[in-house]
């Protein structure tokens, strides 16, 4: 299904037409007398399955009738598998967020791998809190944590259930709906305006997801180090669980010069 918005604006009365736009289908169209639609067939709303029919058939409309398809999300089983490889394989999947109605959406280009309880980086290392709830649960669910009194960070659930894993998403490269700056844990989250509100959302479900990016998107060239920020960890903080697209600006290790240079489209 295309990406970009396809259709056209109805004419008249009893024209209609159809918008695909960013996964979802939108009808749009002119009243319509019973009669009219009698001669057309049936009234556009009674062919849609699916279609909202709290609307007045006799009136201009704009009905959203749903996803075409949610085949691009991330099923729950591919978070449910060694966090190592989640977390690379992550790396070029799409982060979106469906926030009141705008869809934000980034390309992700950084992650961390946290495997308590024996990672001392995790926080999960301090057993099971309140804070921590959600790593001990199901994979496929968002971790979000609060630091420094300011910031906000995402992380995905891994691994099974009582294995307290996760993913923490520390860069995307902006692909709709994203204006702020996007290098960081901290910063990704401004701008995609996800908060402690969606600790504990489900990944799989309509608010927060994280999907395949399209088919056409260029290859990802997948590069790993060690964390950041975890000196205190000891020797935990040297493993090199950080993986990140070398060939992305947006990384958050990126010098600024780089970071302003043009750069070749994603997709």
């Amino acid at each position: 299904m295309p990406s970009g918005k396809r259709g056209f604006k109805p004419l008249g009365q009893g024209d209609f037409g159809i918008e695909v736009y960013q996964g979802h289908v939108t009808l749009t169209g002119a009243a319509m007398t019973p009669m009219e639609a009698k001669r057309a067939g049936g009234h556009p709303l009674d062919r849609i399955a699916g279609a909202n029919h709290a609307v007045s058939k006799q009136a201009d409309f704009r009905v959203r009738c749903g996803f075409v398809t949610r085949a691009r999300i991330l099923p729950r089983d591919f978070y449910a598998r060694n966090t190592l490889a989640v977390a690379r394989e992550l790396i070029g999947m799409y982060l979106v967020h469906d926030d009141r109605g705008t869809r934000r959406i980034g390309r992700i280009v950084e992650t961390e791998a946290y495997m308590g309880p024996e990672d001392l980086a995790a926080h999960s290392s301090r057993g099971r809190t309140a804070r921590t709830e959600v790593m001990f649960g199901e994979p496929g669910y968002a971790y979000v944590y609060f630091i420094y009194g300011f910031w906000n960070c995402l992380n995905v659930v891994t691994a099974a259930a009582g294995v307290p894993h996760a993913v923490l998403l520390r860069a995307l490269e902006p692909v709709a709906g994203l204006t702020d700056k996007t290098w960081g844990p901290g910063l990704l989250c401004r701008a995609m305006n996800i908060d402690r509100r969606l600790n504990g959302a489900d990944l799989c479900g309509e608010a927060l997801w994280l999907e395949r990016p399209p088919a056409r998107e260029r290859p990802v060239r997948v590069s790993r180090g060690p964390r950041i920020g975890v000196d205190y960890a000891g020797d935990w903080a040297k493993r090199p669980w950080r993986f990140f697209d070398s060939a992305s600006p947006y990384v958050s290790t990126v010098s600024p010069r780089r970071r302003s240079l043009p750069r070749a489209p994603t997709h």
